[in-house]
């Protein structure tokens, strides 16, 4: 067995839109931003992660930050196959003379193509896979949370992620239904990036809505504990002078309401195609919360107030994915339900 282990390396990643996490021997080995930056002359790439986040919005001409990864799926396949390369590199230990045969278990959007799935196991044999396998990002959040898939019973998850949200329906190790829509983290920035625009007349990047969303980021407008109010630091539209503003958490809950009512929608959806058996156990359990998107204050509590169920919130949303893709790693052969 030792030998063995020497000679295959076992890795679990959770490709996301805005993270890339993986897991080794049930540890989360690399967790970065999916970004890389490149040089414009040459093409070669510079740095990937948090490396290239910090460049992001600060570049110069000869250089550009790139997002391999577009609502859940690759879209640069050249800088995803790169950007995975280097980070299975970050894991430690590599063998140079013999290198190890990986075994990849990868979550991928519930609802992407067969040719969006192609691309995501070219990159990683590109990437020197060996062996791969494919979990949807629904069935893995619900491992990571806690719920045995296998069993007869229906289970609702929400996850809500960078580039996609996932509302799906899971029992007897599938899924029963699900709806994938384009709408989640990132859609949140933009909202914010364009209310400061129009409404306070300043330019703000990316990377400060981010700061904007986690500081004081709200789904409803009456929390029972308000985060303070916000300075926001940016360029002034009329006169090109950098300037601050401040912003409180209830007219960021204006700005991100028409996102939040598209996943609302989307839950209401599901919760119509699903048979009514189902239907019986959501009732009982509720309905569980992932993702990165969730940790929006009082999200939990608009999803009850909109569905009137018992909303449940992961245990470190952030990870819950990519937990339930290492799980499933340790099961490769039990779970049927991975894809090939």
């Amino acid at each position: 067995m030792g030998l063995f282990s020497f000679l295959t390396r076992e890795i679990a990643i959770d490709l996301g839109t805005a993270n890339t996490i993986i897991i080794h021997n049930d540890k989360v080995v690399v967790d970065e931003p999916s970004i890389v930056a490149i040089e414009r002359s040459t093409g070669k790439i510079i740095a990937f992660g948090k490396k290239a986040l910090m460049m992001h919005g600060k570049t110069h001409e000869n250089i550009k930050t790139v997002r391999p990864l577009r609502d859940g799926v690759i879209a640069d396949f050249q800088s995803a196959e790169y950007m995975i390369r280097e980070m299975i590199t970050m894991i430690g230990s590599q063998n140079t003379l013999f290198p190890p045969a990986l075994k990849m278990v990868i979550c991928i959007p519930s609802g992407i193509t067969e040719v969006e799935e192609r691309a995501v196991k070219d990159s990683a044999e590109q990437a020197g896979a060996k062996e791969v396998r494919l979990i949807h990002e629904p069935m893995a959040a619900a491992i990571g949370i806690g719920i045995d898939v296998l069993e007869p019973t229906g289970n609702m998850i929400i996850d809500v992620g960078g580039g996609t949200s996932e509302v799906a329906v899971v029992a007897l190790g599938g899924i029963v239904n699900n709806t994938s829509i384009r709408v989640a983290g990132s859609d949140f920035t933009n909202d914010i990036v364009e209310y400061m625009r129009k409404q306070h007349n300043i330019n703000i990047g990316e990377r400060t809505a981010e700061r904007i969303k986690r500081e004081v980021g709200a789904a409803v407008t009456d929390l029972e504990n308000p985060p303070e109010d916000f300075a926001v630091h940016g360029r002034d539209m009329l006169t090109g002078i950098p300037k601050e503003i401040k912003v409180n958490y209830a007219e960021i809950a204006h700005t991100l309401d028409k996102s939040i009512s598209k996943i609302e929608a989307a839950v209401l959806n599901a919760l119509e195609m699903t048979p009514p058996e189902l239907s019986a156990d959501i009732f009982r359990t509720g309905i569980y919360l992932a993702g990165g998107g969730a940790l929006l204050r009082g999200f939990d509590r608009r999803l009850n107030m909109k569905t009137k169920l018992p909303v449940h919130m992961a245990e470190d949303p952030l990870r819950a994915v990519a937990r339930g893709t290492g799980i499933a790693l340790k099961n490769f052969d039990k779970f049927t339900f991975l894809i090939k």
